[in-house]
Formats: structure tokens, sequence, C-alpha cells
């Protein structure tokens, strides 16, 4: 799974990576991006070019009732995606690609739980495969959603968790967003291009949003960084 992640790449990065038309949301940065929060996704608008918009994390499908808290509909399963009635539509017409430049698992050892910040090597940014939804009431209250689909984990991170998040590189962007169904796009990133590293469990409160959720875990003396 992945419920936390970060986004700190300056605007014109952001833009020259996925090369969105229009203006660039005012988005400050974020250190530990939460299911419900409010993030930027990148989408086809109706005239087919991409558009950079925040979206709420947490898909609510068209034709429920509205967010339900019963439901955590942060993630979806790359193996069940196509078919599952949440996500069915949403992967057939509404995609989205989700801005990253790192995100945090969690690894667990008896009852303790350690988080590991994971990134690309390089630390640039990088983009999750995501579907979008537009839910809508009677009264006109409008809530537009996304949600991240994982797949099963690469070498790198499968000692710590046995999942992950579909990653896409550059240039299968369009093919994602045009909405191919090629299973290799749900595949596991390669492991050679990703570096982890445990982080202090301050990263396991959501309300703390500050440079500190990226600090090397204090006792990380005996875990090594894994890459």
């Amino acid at each position: 799974m992945c419920g936390r992640y970060s986004f700190l790449t300056p605007a014109e990065a952001v833009r020259n990576l996925f090369k969105f038309k229009g203006t660039t949301p005012n988005f400050p940065p974020r250190y530990n991006i939460a299911p419900t929060q409010p993030a930027p996704v990148v989408i086809l608008s109706n005239d087919g070019e991409r558009e950079l918009i925040l979206m709420r994390w947490g898909l609510v499908p068209a034709w429920s009732k509205g967010p339900d808290s019963r439901f955590s509909m942060f993630n979806a399963r790359a193996e069940t995606v196509a078919k599952k009635s949440a996500y069915r539509v949403a992967f057939q017409k509404r995609r989205c690609l989700v801005p990253v430049d790192g995100f945090y698992e969690w690894e667990t050892n008896g009852g303790a739980k350690q988080p590991y910040r994971i990134s690309l090597i390089d630390g640039s940014v990088f983009a999750f495969a995501g579907l979008w939804e537009h839910w809508e009431d009677g009264t006109g209250s409008i809530i537009e959603s996304f949600t991240v689909i994982t797949t099963s984990a690469n070498s790198l991170i499968s000692p710590i968790h046995d999942r992950m998040p579909v990653i896409l590189p550059p240039e299968a962007h369009s093919q994602w967003l045009a909405g191919s169904k090629s299973e290799e796009l749900l595949a596991p990133y390669s492991a050679t291009e990703m570096k982890a590293y445990p982080v202090d469990p301050y990263v396991n409160d959501a309300r703390h949003d500050d440079a500190k959720c990226l600090a090397p875990a204090p006792n990380a003396a005996h875990h090594d960084v894994l890459n």
C-alpha cells in the first residue's frame, strides 16, 4: 500500500517533467501528504491537454453518497482495478499522474513499526499511476478525488512491505493517460533505480509536515540504506 508521500519539487521542474498547460496551483512544499488531504495530480482536460489540479486523496466514486470513512479508497490494487466497481469506470476513462518525490512505507518487526522513506536514487520527481473521479450532490457540492494504484513490491521494497505504488517512467505518461490497458504499465518499478532509508517515527503522525519527516531514524545505525 501507499499511505504517505512527499512533494517538495519546485514548480519549474514539475512543469518540465509533466508538460502541463495553464497555471501551476499554489501548492506549498509537502513533506507528509496523507489520505483525505488535497494534492496535485495531472489529468487530461476535455481538449486533450494536460492540466495540473488539486484533488482530494481518497477516491469518491461518482455513484456513491459521498466520502465514507469506513472505506479506505486511497489505494487500488493493480490486479483488480479493471474489474472492481469502485474503480472500473475511472480505469477506463479517468487516469491521472500523481507527482511525487518520495513516499513512506512501514516495516513491521514484532509489534514495532519502522518507517522508511523511498525515492528514486537521484531524488528527482516522478509519477504514481492514479485514477480520479468527479462527485457531485444535489446541492452542487463537488469533490474531485484520486487514488494511487499499487502492485507487488520490487526487491528493494519487499523486505519492508509486500506492496508498492505503481511508478510510471516519463515515456509511459502519455500511454497511461490515454487509457492503455497494457499490463506492463502496472509492473513493479526497477529496484536498481530506487533507494530507501529508515526515518524518524515523527512521520507517523499525519499532522507532522516539515523537514523532520525526512530525518534518518535516530537508531538507524543498525539499518543499512537500501539501494
